[in-house]
């Protein structure tokens, strides 16, 4: 894959118009998006349909978990909106759910493990006896034994879960920050260069590039060092 078949941009904006905006501003340069909670409550359902059959990968960033039936129907919906990637929370009666819904489909299946802006404390607030890197290599053990695609987890943790899956499923990173770029809410960040070196195979970067003065050059730039580093 080239550095445009890897880098993700989060379109993390509150209207429609937008994503136009960033979209247009972006061009040929960028391949791939990222529609999540934000965008999709204000119209971005459509607006993915749109850019799949605009011919731009969508990923579509729902974290689904339910009953098995609710998800395997969600799932059967996606696959004929012609996304490229969804993700699901990493639990294993949904994930097993999902790939049975998505079997014979190219919609990658993404296991989310942690979210990046969780820290040691957070996890153990919400219940569970692990650190965030237990947790995340445990899910990521059941992704693989699912069947899924791919996981989402921090690029800290790309390497542990490289060795565990295997080189064929994907590793999608949020929490991509350029060198002396404002992390946010985000606490596990890495440069996309680091991360691509971590064994990440895809890069979500949003703030920095949707929200910079000129998007076109932020994204390049962020390309220029993917590349130094494939």
């Amino acid at each position: 894959m080239t550095a445009r078949d890897r880098l993700i941009v989060g379109l993390d904006l509150p209207t429609i118009g937008e994503a136009e905006t960033i979209v247009k501003a972006l061009g040929d340069d960028v391949l791939f998006y990222k529609i999540g909670y934000q965008l999709a409550f204000a119209g971005g359902l459509e607006f993915a349909r749109d850019l799949a059959a605009d011919g731009k990968n969508v990923f579509l960033d729902m974290k689904l978990l339910d009953i098995d039936n609710t998800v395997a129907k969600g799932v059967e919906n996606i696959v004929r909106m012609g996304m490229s990637m969804l993700t699901l929370h990493a639990y294993p009666k949904a994930m097993r759910a999902a790939v049975e819904a998505a079997r014979g489909s190219d919609l990658c299946l993404l296991g989310v493990t942690v979210l990046t802006s969780m820290d040691a404390q957070d996890v153990i607030e919400a219940g569970y006896q692990f650190d965030p890197q237990a947790l995340v290599l445990r899910r990521a053990e059941q992704a693989r034994a699912a069947g899924m695609g791919g996981i989402v987890c921090s690029a800290e943790e790309a390497t542990a879960v490289r060795n565990i899956v295997g080189p064929d499923m994907a590793i999608v990173t949020p929490g991509i920050r350029p060198a002396g770029s404002d992390p946010g809410d985000q606490k596990r960040v890495m440069t996309p260069a680091d991360a691509l070196a971590a064994g990440s195979s895809h890069l979500v970067v949003a703030r920095p590039i949707v929200k910079a003065a000129d998007p076109r050059a932020a994204a390049l730039a962020i390309l220029d060092e993917m590349r130094g580093a494939l």
